[in-house]
């Protein structure tokens, strides 16, 4: 039975060829199982040239995958490295994850709740590229906080504290990384199969049985409408229970700023006020949504009302920022910012955007905000730019509150003086203001399970 397997792997590889893959898909027919892993195997051996990758990569924008083959693709790209064993930690590991925005440090209130609650949580995560922030950029804002762990350190760190954040390893789904940097120069990043496969290759890698998708959809998200989050989300959720886990997907609305602040610090900041209990309503929804979930997957609680009043207990007890503390000074961060913020970096310059009008808050544009922060230095175009941890924007009216002219209605932080008159205007578009008080909104359009 061996020897007639390895014949077949050997007659596969010398009868298969790149170029009959790419006619195949050019011409809308579905990739087998053996020539996607054909496909990817070419990738990591070097059998297979760039431009090769590249025209599949383009064939697939035009004529798309269906959910076997991405199922597949997933599947392979998942073998393409190394898989973290956490089962002998927990049979319930969580993994949360956000496909990004503007403002959202969700991850950083959800984890020291989740892990207070008495759950797992592992999360390998990433920085800010282009206009949305990353949640490792945000940590290594406060002083000597660790997030390049070994994996033996990640692990040991989940045991002891139920909680870790690090790095994402390059060991963990290489191929994905080798197709991203690719898809990034070819223009093909915005392919829902292959979002749906990157996204749930690295968290099934990660080694999370359980894992939870935040879908993020409108001006500040690479997904612009409702409908097409729901889309990637049905497949993500898909291919996550055809591969065995675990998963479900909230999608949510991206059209603002979630919270207050936008940045690196600042955000900071702005968790350690949430975990003191002082929640933005925004970011209070979708964290207790997540936090519901990830209660609901390891059989905690039997209503929404009980899970929501045990989270404010966690809060009002002190119990998540305790956590949250224990979490910065065992990845050696200085944990004494949580009391005193000057110990976080502090930007030079200090300037207060008036509002042009009388009104409400309509709207604020969250890519028009994203890009103001950009520019003040909080941002970066690649991933070897250095960024200034102390740019940011604090947003002092919201959706909804009303403002008077000439009212500050954001603080913009920066080191850099000739940024402001650009982040300035970008940021008076951004608000929308008018005189009738808009109703209230709900942030969350649907769950996918």
């Amino acid at each position: 039975m061996i020897i007639l397997r390895l014949l077949f792997i050997i007659l596969s590889g010398v009868y298969m060829k790149i170029t009959d893959i790419i006619e195949k898909k050019k011409t809308k027919q579905e990739l087998t199982k053996e020539e996607i892993k054909f496909f990817i195997d070419g990738i990591m051996n070097g059998s297979i040239e760039d431009y090769q990758t590249s025209a599949l990569l383009m064939a697939v924008y035009f004529n798309g995958m269906t959910i076997n083959e991405t199922t597949y693709l997933t599947k392979y790209m998942v073998e393409s490295g190394e898989i973290l064993d956490l089962s002998d930690i927990s049979d319930n590991i969580i993994d949360k994850h956000s496909t990004g925005g503007v403002g959202d440090k969700i991850t950083l209130i959800f984890l020291p709740l989740a892990a207070a609650a008495g759950l797992y949580t592992a999360k390998l995560s990433g920085r800010g590229l282009g206009h949305t922030g990353g949640t490792i950029d945000k940590l290594e804002s406060i002083p000597g906080f660790k997030t390049d762990l070994s994996i033996e350190e990640f692990k040991n760190k989940v045991k002891e504290h139920k909680t870790a954040i690090a790095a994402q390893t390059l060991s963990l789904a290489p191929a994905d990384g080798k197709l991203y940097a690719l898809r990034d120069v070819t223009s093909t990043v915005d392919i829902i199969p292959l979002i749906a496969s990157s996204v749930v290759s690295k968290k099934i890698a990660s080694g999370a049985n359980h894992i939870i998708l935040d879908v993020k959809y409108g001006s500040g998200a690479f997904i612009k409408t409702a409908k097409e989050a729901q889309h990637l989300s049905e497949i993500m959720v898909e291919i996550g229970k055809r591969l065995n886990r675990n998963i479900c997907a909230v999608i949510s609305s991206m059209n603002q700023p979630l919270g207050r602040a936008v940045g690196n610090s600042v955000e900071i900041q702005e968790v350690i006020e949430f975990l003191k209990g002082n929640m933005e309503p925004d970011l209070k929804e979708i964290t207790y949504t997540l936090v519901h979930k990830a209660f609901e997957k390891t059989g905690m609680f039997k209503t929404k009302a009980e899970a929501y009043q045990y989270l404010d207990e966690l809060i009002t007890s002190g119990k998540a920022l305790n956590k949250f503390k224990e979490i910065i000074e065992s990845q050696n961060g200085d944990s004494s910012v949580i009391d005193d913020y000057t110990k976080l970096p502090q930007a030079s310059i200090k300037y207060e955007v008036k509002a042009n009008k009388d009104g409400f808050v309509k709207n604020i544009d969250a890519l028009k905000i994203a890009k103001a922060c950009k520019n003040l230095g909080a941002g970066r175009d690649k991933k070897s730019d250095p960024i200034d941890y102390s740019a940011g924007i604090y947003l002092t009216q919201k959706y909804s509150e009303p403002v008077k002219k000439g009212e500050t209605i954001a603080v913009l932080y920066t080191n850099k003086q000739d940024a402001i008159k650009d982040a300035q205007i970008l940021v008076q578009e951004a608000f929308e203001i008018e005189d009738k008080e808009p109703h209230n909104i709900s942030l969350i359009y649907k769950i996918i399970n």
